[in-house]
């Protein structure tokens, strides 16, 4: 009998927040199983929602500002201090840098910026913070981190000394970075980088390429961009003579279109996400009481073990031997083999077009997760098959 459900789902890129997510499978876990218990979990990979999540797992609170936008226009935006650690600051680069706040006319990653994500960090030190935590997900930007160090008092110079505009693909011509600016306080602060570990910035799995595309680079901009990450990566490792991390291939150096480079440059810890990010939350203790956990995102395919919240959520739930349904916008290549998923559930129940979709993303959501819960349930009926 399905008594106790626990519900953590990611956000769905464009359509549904984490929260929003969590309460649209839990209406449909509620119309097959009107009496469970429902524990509603909306997790967090550094992406979308990290900063309010862990402002509000804590007890903390937000910091709301303006920041420059990652095309260059001003956004209304914040940071949180964590409830218990005021010393502790959240800054969540998509919350200033992300995807969702590129205009899909405007989406040119070689264009975008960062420059925001340093306005939040220089803010959080304007607050007094001893540690400064950067979720890193949902990234509308691939300059490297170029422009969270120039607003952070770094001056990226090309050959004629003259100060490069914004925009990844300006780093084809760097020539140097003067650093005589940078913020003093930086140095009396622990910066910490939440990130996907499988990213790195350069080469074949390089960040340009795997998400480039994504962002809206053409296979001219792809190449275009990768060069001047490599680029970044060199002069960076020259001139802040940077130890210790290669910028080049280093686990996390991609994050974010390589903001996780430009901050290990300044010293910044690459750290893996979920330990930092969902200790906060309890989950491990919260998936050992389920009956069943379901969790989704907008895609299930051969990258979810790879750092996507269900492939760690069907991994933490196996350790306490739980069931698992994943539920997905699209089902991909390998959306069967995710170690740990027992059963999935794509939530389009015909051909749609991607805009319709979007946009009725928690009706789609609640009825996917009301059909498989269905079928969970007949299975739990039938007989034993006998001989």
């Amino acid at each position: 009998m399905l008594k106790r459900v626990v519900v953590a789902p990611s956000g769905f890129k464009e359509s549904l927040s984490a929260p929003a997510a969590a309460d649209a499978i839990a209406a449909g876990v509620r119309r097959v199983l009107p009496d469970a218990e429902i524990d509603r979990v909306p997790l967090v990979d550094g992406g979308e929602g990290t900063a309010a999540a862990l402002a509000r797992a804590t007890g903390g609170r937000l910091v709301a500002l303006a920041a420059t936008g990652p095309v260059g226009e001003p956004v209304g935006t914040h940071f949180a201090l964590l409830g218990g650690q005021e010393d502790t600051a959240v800054v969540e680069m998509a919350a200033v840098a992300g995807l969702s706040l590129v205009p899909r006319t405007r989406r040119d990653p070689g264009a975008t910026t960062t420059y925001g994500v340093g306005e939040l960090v220089r803010a959080a030190l304007d607050q007094g913070v001893r540690r400064i935590l950067v979720g890193c997900g949902d990234s509308g930007t691939s300059d490297g981190g170029a422009g969270a160090l120039q607003a952070l008092g770094a001056r990226l110079l090309d050959a004629e000394g003259v100060e490069l505009p914004a925009g990844g693909r300006e780093l084809t011509r760097l020539a140097s970075v003067d650093v005589t600016g940078l913020d003093p306080r930086l140095g009396g602060v622990e910066l910490v980088v939440a990130c996907n570990p499988y990213n790195v910035l350069c080469g074949e799995r390089g960040v340009a390429r795997v998400f480039g595309p994504q962002k809206g680079a053409t296979p001219r901009q792809v190449e275009e961009l990768s060069a001047g990450l490599e680029n970044w990566a060199r002069i960076l490792t020259r001139d802040l003579a940077v130890t210790g991390v290669d910028l080049r291939l280093g686990r996390g150096t991609g994050a974010s279109g390589g903001l996780g480079a430009g901050l290990a440059s300044l010293g910044a810890a690459l750290v893996p996400r979920f330990p930092v990010l969902l200790d906060h939350l309890g989950l491990d203790e919260r998936l050992a009481r389920a009956d069943l956990v379901v969790t989704a995102e907008g895609a299930l395919d051969r990258q979810t073990p790879r750092g996507k919240v269900p492939g760690e959520v069907a991994r933490r739930a196996k350790l306490a031997g739980r069931p698992v349904l994943a539920i997905a916008g699209t089902l991909g290549e390998g959306a069967g083999d995710v170690p740990g998923v027992d059963a999935c559930q794509g939530i389009l129940p015909g051909p749609m077009e991607l805009a319709e979709a979007l946009v009725r993303g928690a009706e789609l959501l609640t009825d996917a997760t009301e059909r498989a819960l269905r079928l969970i349930v007949l299975g739990a009926r039938l007989p034993a098959a006998q001989g």
